[in-house]
């Protein structure tokens, strides 16, 4: 059966579910567990991600970005997001199940078929929005793209909310 799964999660109700999902599996087939959440300007309420040069770029007058106010949000995102990953991983720990966490910056839909094959995963637990229309057209589908390039199986768990714009 499975001996990895990866949990891939953001802070939002559905990443809870996706957690407790993934730990009841994990604990009832006796199986290694990673916790992965992807920091990135796709998850709510997140700030927009800057590049990495945004300081060098001219910025027309009424344009200009306060950079430092975004290093601080994306600061504070990435620590309360942090915060949530450890408090979650401890609980999987507690439970008996060996549980690892990573937290890492980049695209969601392609971080997490990078850490599933890097890290040896048998299945992947991730959650979906409901989004379909126009939404899920501009704003792409992080469930889609793990459903059709994960190096291994994809559990999804739905929402009971669809979300259609």
């Amino acid at each position: 059966m499975y001996k990895k799964i990866l949990a891939a999660m953001d802070h939002s109700p559905m990443g809870q579910t996706v957690f407790e999902q993934a730990l009841s599996l994990a604990k009832a087939i006796q199986t290694d567990l990673m916790l992965l959440h992807v920091l990135s300007g796709e998850e709510e309420n997140s700030p927009l991600p800057m590049p990495a040069l945004a300081g060098e770029i001219y910025w027309a007058p009424g344009a200009e970005v306060d950079l430092e106010r975004w290093h601080e949000q994306w600061a504070r995102y990435e620590s309360e997001c942090l915060e949530i990953l450890q408090a979650r991983a401890a609980k999987a720990n507690q439970a008996d199940v060996n549980t690892e966490f990573r937290q890492v910056a980049g695209s969601a839909s392609r971080t997490i078929c990078h850490m599933a094959q890097t890290w040896g995963a048998d299945l992947i637990v991730l959650g979906n929005r409901g989004r379909s229309g126009l939404s899920e057209l501009v704003l792409g589908s992080v469930s889609n793209y793990v459903l059709h390039h994960a190096p291994c199986s994809v559990l999804v768990l739905k929402s009971s909310v669809k979300i259609n714009t």
